[in-house]
C-alpha cells in the first residue's frame, strides 16, 4: 500500500471511532494525508523522465555532441554564434568554461547574472589521466598556451593543466595539436567521469605496492567518451594509487582504489566510495572489499553505473554520489554493486596501513631502476606556456623524457640520471620550480580565484604568493632553529565550493567579502582549522574545525597565520601536529 493510501485508511478509522465516543469528549483532530515524497530522479526507481531543465537538455542532446558544432559552426561564427545551452552546458563535456570578465569586484559575484560575469573567452582544461606526460606532450601544451592562451597555464589539484583566454575560433586547432600528441580535453568537465587521479610515482617507486598504470589506461580507453556513461547525475571523480603514501587524496573522491596486500590473495586494492567536499563535505567510506587487478575495471564500471542509475538527479545540490552513499550506507552499496552490477561477491579486505611517507613526493628520490625522480613545486600551481616549454627542453637536456603532474599542484620529474640531478635542480630553480621549497611554499595550494573564475569572490593566487613570501620571512626563526619542521597546509579557495580542499587543510580559507569599519567591504576568508587526509603523520582523514566569527581579511592573512602558528609552537604537546592542536585548543588560542 502506498504512503498516501495508508494515511487515507488511518483517517477513515479515526472518523469511525469518533462516532462512538461521548458527545462531551473532545473532538479528535483529523489525520491529514502526508504529501507523497518527491522523487529523487533515480532512473532505476523513478524512471528516466527528466525533472529539471539540466536533465532535459542532457537527454535531448548529450554533451559529447557539441564537438561537431564547435568545429563546423561556432569556430567560424565566433562567440556570439554559440547557442546558450551549448555555451553553459555541453561545452563542459569538452573541457571548456567561459571565464570571468576582468575587473568585476568580488562583491558582485552573487548579484550579477552569469552572462554579466562571463567574458567571451574560455578556460580550457587539458585532461591528463594519471598525471602522465612526456616532454613532447608538455611542449605541445606549452606552445598552445603561448599561441592561443596569452601564455597562461595552471597546474590543478586534479592533475590537469588549465589554460585561459582561449577563443572558440582556435579550439579546433588546439584539439588537433593535443590529439596528435596523445592528449585530449574529452570529458575534462561536465556530468561525466572526470580525470583519473593516479600516483605520480606509478611504476618507478622502490616501495610501490602495485602499479596502477595499466588499470588507469584501461579505464580511460574503454570508458572515457562512452555515451553510455556521458550523462551522470553530476561529476564523478576517480583516484587510483598503488603507493604506500596514499598520494591521490582518495578520501575525497567518488571512487578510489588504494593499493594493499591481502594475506591470502596477494596484491590488489582497497575500495573507497562516496567522497566529496564543496559546501556539503563528506569523506569517502570503505566498502570492506578486496579488489584484484583482474576485476578492478569492472568494479569501476559497476560503481559508475550505480551512480548513473541510482544517483539523485532532481536537485543538482544533492546529485553527487556522496548523498546516495549517506542514505544507503556501505553495506547496501556493496550489496547492490555485487548483486546487480558484478554478478559475484567480492572478497572481504582490510584497510591499507598508515602512509609511510609524504604524498607530495617533493625532493630527490631514487627509483627502483637506480635513476632518480625529483618532485618540484611552483608557487600554488601557477606556471606559463613559456615555463612549460623551457621545462621540456631542460628535462631532455638532462636525460629525462617523462614527468607527472600531482594532486597537490606540483610536478614530479622522472628518470633523471644520478649525475644530472643537481645540474637539473639548478635549472629548475631558474624556472621557479623548487625541489627544496620552504615549508610554506611546499604546503600552500590555491584555486583559480577571481582572476578567471565566475564563482570566485576573492583573489587566491596572488594572495597565496604574498602569504608565502611573508611567512618565509616572519617565521624564519622557527624554521632555522628546527622548532617548526613539518609543513602546515594552507589551502586558499575563492568561494565556498572547495576546489582547493579547504576542509582538509591545516588552515583552510573560504573566500568571502567581509565588512570594514568604514561601512564597505573587503575580500577575506572564513577560517577552517585542523583538517587533513591520511598522511605519514595522520592515521585517518578528518574535516577541519570552524570557529564562529573567525574570519580574516586577505590583507590580514599573513598576520593571522603567523600568530596561530606561534601559538601552536608555544602550546603544543610533545609530538602534537598542528591539526591535533587546532582541534583541542581553546578558541582564544586560534583567533
Amino acid at each position: 500500500m502506498t504512503q498516501t493510501a495508508l494515511a487515507g485508511a488511518n483517517a477513515s478509522g479515526n472518523e469511525t471511532d469518533s462516532a462512538t465516543v461521548s458527545a462531551d469528549a473532545p473532538a479528535k483532530r483529523p489525520v491529514r494525508a502526508r504529501p507523497a515524497a518527491k522523487p529523487h530522479g533515480q532512473w532505476k526507481v523513478d524512471g528516466t523522465a527528466p525533472l529539471n531543465p539540466n536533465e532535459t537538455w542532457k537527454q535531448e542532446d548529450g554533451g559529447l555532441s557539441v564537438r561537431e558544432r564547435i568545429e563546423t559552426i561556432y569556430a567560424d561564427g565566433g562567440f556570439d554564434s554559440i547557442e546558450k545551452t551549448d555555451l553553459h552546458g555541453r561545452f563542459r563535456w569538452w573541457g571548456l568554461y567561459t571565464q570571468r570578465k576582468q575587473g568585476i569586484d568580488g562583491g558582485k559575484t552573487a548579484t550579477l547574472e552569469p552572462h554579466e560575469l562571463e567574458d567571451k573567452y574560455f578556460m580550457l582544461r587539458v585532461r591528463i589521466d594519471g598525471g602522465s606526460l612526456t616532454t613532447e606532450q608538455l611542449r605541445v601544451i606549452g606552445q598552445i598556451s603561448t599561441d592561443f592562451g596569452r601564455d597562461t597555464a595552471d597546474l590543478t589539484d586534479r592533475q590537469n593543466v588549465q589554460l585561459h583566454w582561449v577563443r572558440v575560433e582556435d579550439v579546433p586547432e588546439i584539439w588537433n595539436r593535443l590529439e596528435a600528441a596523445g592528449l585530449s580535453t574529452t570529458e575534462a568537465c561536465g556530468d561525466v567521469p572526470r580525470v583519473i587521479l593516479g600516483s605520480p610515482v606509478a611504476g618507478i617507486a622502490k616501495d610501490e605496492i602495485i602499479d596502477p598504470t595499466p588499470l588507469i589506461k584501461e579505464v580511460s580507453a574503454r570508458f572515457i567518451g562512452d555515451p553510455e556513461l556521458a550523462n551522470l547525475p553530476r561529476k564523478f571523480k576517480t583516484a587510483i594509487t598503488g603507493h604506500p603514501s596514499q598520494d591521490v587524496v582518495h578520501e575525497i573522491n567518488d571512487f578510489a582504489l588504494v593499493g594493499v596486500i591481502h594475506p591470502e590473495l596477494g596484491v590488489g586494492y582497497d575500495l573507497w566510495v562516496g567522497g566529496g567536499l564543496s559546501t556539503n563535505p563528506r569523506l569517502a567510506e570503505r566498502l570492506g572489499v578486496f579488489v584484484s587487478p583482474e576485476v578492478a575495471a569492472e568494479v569501476w564500471l559497476g560503481v559508475t553505473s550505480i551512480f548513473r542509475d541510482y544517483g539523485y538527479r532532481r536537485m543538482r545540490t544533492k546529485a553527487r554520489l556522496k548523498f546516495l552513499l549517506a542514505d544507503w550506507g556501505p553495506a547496501k552499496f556493496r550489496q547492490i554493486l555485487e548483486d546487480e552490477y558484478l554478478g559475484h561477491k567480492l572478497p572481504d579486505g582490510d584497510a591499507a596501513p598508515k602512509p609511510t611517507s609524504p604524498g607530495d613526493h617533493i625532493g630527490v628520490h631514487e627509483q627502483k631502476d637506480g635513476k632518480f625522480f625529483i618532485g618540484v613545486t611552483p608557487t600554488v600551481g601557477r606556471v606559463s606556456g613559456t615555463i612549460l616549454t623551457a621545462l621540456a627542453d631542460a628535462l631532455e637536456a638532462h636525460g629525462s623524457f617523462r614527468l607527472r603532474t600531482t594532486p597537490h599542484q606540483k610536478l614530479v620529474i622522472l628518470d633523471v640520471p644520478k649525475e644530472q640531478v643537481e645540474p637539473l635542480i639548478t635549472v629548475l630553480d631558474g624556472l621557479g620550480l623548487s625541489a627544496r621549497p620552504s615549508l610554506f611554499r611546499r604546503s600552500t595550494i590555491a584555486c583559480t580565484g577571481i582572476e578567471y573564475c565566475k564563482l570566485a569572490i576573492v583573489n587566491t593566487k596572488d594572495t597565496a604568493a604574498t602569504a608565502i613570501s611573508e611567512l618565509e620571512t616572519r617565521l624564519a626563526d622557527l624554521v632555522d632553529t628546527k622548532v617548526l619542521t613539518q609543513p602546515i597546509a594552507l589551502n586558499i579557495n575563492g568561494c565556498p565550493n572547495s576546489c582547493a580542499r579547504i576542509q582538509t587543510a591545516d588552515i583552510g580559507l573560504k573566500g568571502m567579502m567581509l565588512p570594514t569599519d568604514d561601512g564597505g567591504t573587503a575580500p577575506g576568508f572564513q577560517v577552517h582549522l585542523g583538517g587533513g587526509l591520511a598522511t605519514d603523520n595522520r592515521v585517518e582523514a578528518g574535516l577541519g574545525r570552524t570557529i564562529r566569527g573567525l574570519k580574516v581579511t586577505a590583507a590580514e592573512l599573513p598576520d593571522y597565520v603567523e600568530r596561530v602558528v606561534r601559538q601552536y609552537v608555544g602550546a603544543r604537546t610533545d609530538g602534537e601536529t598542528f591539526a591535533e592542536f587546532a582541534h583541542r585548543a581553546d578558541e582564544e588560542l586560534l583567533k
